[in-house]
């Protein structure tokens, strides 16, 4: 019997991308009580921003005007979709919450469209990986929904010889 060695793969980046998701919620969750810190951080961007770019029209139609909202639901989405892939509940689900939140990120602060955001390690390794795990991350090996303990694949059986 052999190990499904790329179920255990995708398994080792949903974990990995669980710990990453929950400590990023962790750094942020002085934004419940505090939501100008997420405005001020907004601000920032739309400072930078090129007038009439994308990032520029995103922040100041949705996401200044939203901050109090968002300050709340970025940590308890990082902090729920963390927790849900470290321990394998729904992960594409929550993978695809997690690809979106980190989207919606990458698209404000203008990264999404640099050149640093393709050597960025919150760049295109998360997006890439949260969108991986969203379309492929079914029954997975050690998931509380989906495998338990790593699968085991039979061996290839040989074909009688004919003769």
């Amino acid at each position: 019997m052999a190990i499904d060695r790329q179920g255990t793969g995708l398994t080792i980046i949903r974990m990995a991308l669980g710990v990453f998701f929950i400590f990023e919620g962790l750094g942020k969750i002085r934004w419940f009580t505090d939501p100008s810190l997420l405005s001020s951080q907004l601000s920032g961007w739309l400072q930078d921003a090129a007038a009439g770019s994308y990032s520029q029209h995103y922040l100041q139609r949705i996401a200044i005007p939203f901050a109090n909202v968002f300050a709340r639901l970025v940590p308890l989405g990082e902090l729920t979709s963390g927790a849900a892939l470290l321990l394998g509940v729904w992960t594409p689900f929550f993978a695809f919450v997690a690809f979106f939140m980190a989207l919606n990120f990458q698209f404000a602060s203008g990264a999404l469209f640099r050149y640093s955001f393709l050597t960025s390690g919150y760049g295109l390794p998360v997006l890439g990986s949260t969108l991986g795990l969203a379309v492929g991350g079914v029954r997975m090996p050690w998931s509380i929904r989906g495998g338990g303990s790593p699968r085991a694949t039979p061996a290839p059986r040989s074909s009688p010889k004919q003769g």
